[in-house]
């Protein structure tokens, strides 16, 4: 059985297209009797940026190694499942800030990642393939000002996952073709992937 953890970053809920995207691969994905998805909706989880006191507490905990504190659950849950979803928009050349707080809970050394001897990191994540989902208004497929899909492919390389890939459905806001049409081929590509993800 593979484990699929799905982080879902659509801030818009119900009126979020990368939701309607990411809905459709993981209908088409779930029905495999191969896998078993795991949902985290960040907009309904505690996070918060390390700041104060919160990110002290975090230092201290790392420093005595008490890597099975709570702090730690979504570096646990991350590093354990056989492959990653991710849905988020494009938002001010990236993505919403709060998938990026969530990132910083992921990066702890002895869970997602270690250092060997000279100081060189490696990635220790179980999964073999991630999948990044998103929407964007603007024509950016390919773009160096889309931060986000650089971004979330190098983190796939720092954890260790070798495989990463990308739907976007690119140019929803530019009234060059209509939107059903734009985001239909996006789906049908997330569909056809679903099969061999």
């Amino acid at each position: 059985m593979t484990s699929a953890l799905y982080i879902d970053c659509c801030i818009r809920g119900e009126q979020s297209r990368t939701k309607r995207l990411a809905e459709s691969f993981l209908a088409a994905y779930g029905a495999r009797e191969d896998v078993k998805i795991e949902r985290l909706t960040l907009m309904d989880e505690p996070l918060i940026p390390f700041t104060n006191g919160f990110f002290w507490q975090r230092e201290q905990l790392l420093e005595q190694g008490e890597l099975d504190h709570p702090r730690f659950r979504y570096a646990h849950q991350y590093q354990q499942a056989d492959r990653i979803i991710i849905a988020a928009p494009f938002w001010d050349l990236s993505f919403p800030a709060l998938l990026k707080v969530y990132i910083e809970n992921l990066c702890v050394q002895g869970i997602t990642f270690d250092c060997n001897e000279t100081g060189g990191c490696f990635g220790v994540c179980r999964a073999t393939k991630m999948l990044f989902l998103t929407t964007r208004g603007g024509a950016l497929e390919g773009s160096p000002m889309d931060n986000g899909t650089k971004y979330l492919g190098d983190m796939a390389k720092f954890f260790g996952i070798p495989s990463f890939e990308h739907i976007a459905a690119d140019g929803l806001d530019m009234g060059l073709e209509p939107v059903e049409d734009i985001l239909g081929r996006a789906i049908s590509r997330a569909e056809t992937l679903a099969a061999t993800f």
